[in-house]
């Protein structure tokens, strides 16, 4: 991979698919938490018309003109799309499955009608000619760089103006429109601002990296970002590092990957980049450190086995003050009501950790072990008392009510509960509130 790489095309072929998915990230951010991920899918498709429609005005594909038929049409869409809704009555998503597969059918029959003149077809729109696009130069202060780059490179100097620029206003529209509203700012005004650029960053990035990575950059680098954090500026600045670190990968993967299957040509990296940002997608949706699937599967476990051997060490601690200073092991998986794995996962985590002590098939507490069971025993009880005196709940009641609440309970808790109830020194049921155990 290394020894064909050649900086002068690959260097150029990653900076602009940089340029276009951080420029796409940036906006993207405020897409997806204001839940218009499909509205910038929309607005890509959508400006087609308005890129045909500048060039059979102009007759030249470059151009100012170009950007503002785009963001002309881009605002179109959002209007059509909420008159569709306002008016209409129909779900938003509906409005907007309907306007932009409307205007993008438009935009390939005008390419149809107009193919002689016009160097735009249905293949370069889904995901474009990155590879070549860079061989097509432009002279900058005395070097040659490519046209693709320049222009990637305003949008994205754009693109930074606008959210650093508005990033407060963006920021509580974003959340809370009638707040934003209440203090001046301009929710309407925004909202159509940020059309405008949207589609100003999908027509840049249209002709070169095509329609499959603008709009998969609009979403993926956000909502992994988002899945890592829950601070707007952070989310950001990590939106940015995971659309440039799918323009790395992604080329890298399009030089490699074919030749392990045999192929002797690299693959498109317009759409290899957009799989590079898919899979890093699924890789915070996995790991993520509080929203993936797996350390919230590991919470939710340790949770469980928290509950269970706090369960376990009550159960052991009330047999005790009942005469019996250890209970049969079998017994107590059987009274857990979890699964026999679930059982002997906990009874053995208990051994493990020194809470419990087995001896011939029985079960009795440890001194560690038997501070937890005091406490938990001490929480449940005067749980029971509050439950009764404060909130009224029947008898009936009181013992599932503390069960669920007796495992979230700590020590302040517990002193509170205490000072709420008068201090009693015995629940509900005349059972004794056991003092608060110390290591």
């Amino acid at each position: 991979m290394l020894e064909n790489w050649d900086w002068k095309i690959d260097g150029w072929i990653v900076l602009s698919g940089g340029l276009c998915a951080v420029s796409a990230a940036l906006l993207g951010n405020f897409l997806v938490l204001r839940r218009m991920s499909l509205m910038g899918d929309a607005i890509s498709h959508a400006i087609l018309p308005g890129l045909v429609g500048a060039f059979l005005v102009t007759g030249q594909r470059n151009g100012v003109v170009m950007f503002a038929g785009a963001a002309a049409v881009g605002v179109l869409t959002v209007l059509l799309i909420e008159f569709a809704r306002q008016f209409g009555r129909v779900d938003e998503g509906a409005s907007i499955g309907v306007v932009f597969t409307f205007l993008f059918a438009v935009g390939l029959l005008l390419i149809v009608l107009a193919a002689d003149r016009v160097d735009l077809d249905p293949s370069c729109v889904l995901y474009g000619i990155l590879e070549t696009a860079v061989i097509d130069d432009n002279i900058v202060w005395g070097r040659a760089i490519p046209r693709i780059v320049v222009n990637l490179s305003m949008v994205l100097v754009l693109n930074l103006v606008f959210v650093v620029g508005l990033f407060r206003a963006l920021k509580i529209s974003t959340f809370d429109q009638q707040l934003a509203a209440s203090q001046g700012v301009p929710v309407v005004l925004l909202h159509y601002l940020l059309a405008a650029f949207v589609a100003i960053t999908a027509v840049a990035s249209f002709e070169s990296v095509g329609n499959i990575l603008v709009v998969a950059m609009f979403v993926v680098p956000p909502a992994s970002a988002w899945l890592l954090t829950d601070r707007l500026s952070v989310m950001v600045a990590l939106s940015v590092v995971i659309a440039a670190a799918s323009a790395v990968l992604g080329h890298l993967a399009a030089m490699e990957i074919p030749s392990w299957f045999g192929y002797r040509f690299s693959t498109n990296t317009a759409g290899m980049m957009a799989v590079a940002a898919g899979c890093i997608l699924v890789l915070c949706a996995f790991f993520a450190p509080r929203k993936g699937i797996l350390p919230r599967a590991i919470r939710s476990l340790r949770l469980g086995i928290q509950i269970l051997s706090e369960d376990v060490l009550a159960a052991l601690y009330r047999a005790e003050q009942q005469g019996q200073p250890s209970l049969a092991a079998g017994t107590v998986r059987a009274n857990l009501l979890v699964s026999g794995m679930r059982a002997m996962v906990v009874l053995a985590y208990l051994r493990w950790h020194g809470y419990v002590a087995q001896v011939s098939g029985q079960l009795s507490l440890a001194a560690k072990g038997r501070i937890v069971a005091q406490n938990t025993v001490r929480s449940h009880r005067l749980w029971e008392q509050y439950l009764a005196s404060e909130a009224g709940f029947p008898e009936s009641l009181l013992h599932e009510g503390a069960e669920w609440l007796e495992h979230f309970t700590n020590r302040t808790l517990r002193e509170r509960l205490l000072a709420e109830t008068n201090a009693p020194d015995v629940d509900p049921h005349g059972q004794p509130i056991p003092p608060e155990a110390h290591d």
